[in-house]
C-alpha cells in the first residue's frame, strides 16, 4: 500500500469484538503491542479472559453482541475506562456450509445472519459516532473470497457475508459525509477479504493439510495494525484482499 506513514502513536483506544479466537488474541496482542489501548470482546467470560491473558497487556470483556442494549452498555464500560473509543476491529462471524441450495437450512441461516450482520449492525450502530469523531477513526472487519464467487454449498455462508460487506461499505459512506460536514475527518471504513484464517494450533492438529490460500491470523494481525499508519481518506471504503498474500501481512491489492 502506497502512502505517507501517519503513526498513530500510543494509547488510542480500540476494541477487538470476536476476541476469543485465534484471531482475535492475534490481533489484540499485535494492537497493544503497537501501543494502543486494547479492549477484547468475547461472549463467554472464562473464554474471553483466558484469550485476554494470552494476548498480554488487554482487558477482557463479556457481551452479547447480538442484543442492542448489551453492546450499549459495552460502550459504556469502555468509555467509562478509556474515555473514548478510536477504533473497532469486529472479528465476529462463523462458518456453515451444506451441500447446495437446496440443503441451506434456516438453522444455519440464522446463525450466520446472527453472526456476520446482527452482530455488525448492532456495534456499528453504537459505535459509529465515536469513530467518526475519532482523528484516527477505524472500523474493520474480515469477509471472504466466496463473495467474489459464491458456490452453491456456502451459498447462506457467503449472503451473509455480503451483506456484511455492504454495510460496511455503508458505514464508509457516512465516515465520508462526516468528514465533509466537519472539515476532514480520518475515519475509515475497510474490509479485510481472505479464503480462509489458519494459526499454528490448526497446523499442529492437522498437520497432513497445507492449506494453501489460507491467510494466517499473525499477517491478519500485522494488516490491521497497519490500518492506523496508512490515512483514512485511502483506506475508507476499501477491500484490502489478504488471501494468497505472502508474509508479513504484505496486501495483495486495495480494491474500491
Amino acid at each position: 500500500m502506497s502512502g505517507p506513514q501517519i503513526h498513530a502513536g500510543p494509547n488510542l483506544a480500540v476494541l477487538v469484538t470476536g476476541g476469543s479466537g485465534a484471531s482475535g488474541v492475534a490481533v489484540a496482542r499485535a494492537l497493544h503491542k503497537a501501543g494502543h489501548n486494547v479492549f477484547t470482546v468475547g461472549s463467554h467470560r472464562d473464554r474471553i479472559e483466558a484469550a485476554a491473558q494470552e494476548a498480554g497487556g488487554v482487558a477482557p470483556l463479556t457481551c452479547d453482541l447480538a442484543k442492542f442494549d448489551d453492546v450499549r452498555q459495552l460502550r459504556n464500560d469502555v468509555t467509562a475506562a478509556a474515555g473514548r473509543v478510536d477504533a473497532v476491529i469486529h472479528l465476529v462471524g462463523g462458518w456453515r456450509g451444506a451441500n447446495g441450495i437446496a440443503e441451506q437450512s434456516d438453522e444455519d441461516w440464522d446463525f450466520l445472519h446472527q453472526g456476520a450482520v446482527t452482530t455488525l449492525r448492532n456495534v456499528s450502530r453504537v459505535f459509529f459516532e465515536d469513530i467518526a469523531a475519532s482523528g484516527h477513526g477505524r472500523f474493520a472487519i474480515v469477509s471472504s473470497t466466496a463473495v467474489e464467487k459464491p458456490a452453491a454449498g456456502v451459498a447462506s455462508y457467503a449472503a451473509a457475508k455480503a451483506a456484511a460487506e455492504t454495510w460496511t461499505m455503508a458505514m464508509a459512506d457516512g465516515f465520508r459525509k462526516a468528514s465533509e460536514a466537519d472539515g476532514g475527518g480520518q475515519a475509515a471504513a475497510v474490509v479485510l477479504v481472505v479464503k480462509a484464517l489458519v494459526d499454528d494450533a490448526m497446523r499442529r492438529s492437522h498437520p497432513e493439510r497445507t492449506f494453501p490460500g489460507a491467510t494466517d491470523v499473525e499477517e491478519l494481525a500485522a494488516a490491521v495494525v497497519q490500518l492506523f499508519n496508512t490515512p483514512g481518506d485511502e483506506l475508507n471504503g476499501t477491500r484490502l484482499r489478504l488471501a494468497d498474500q505472502p508474509a508479513q501481512g504484505q496486501y495483495l491489492d486495495l480494491e474500491a
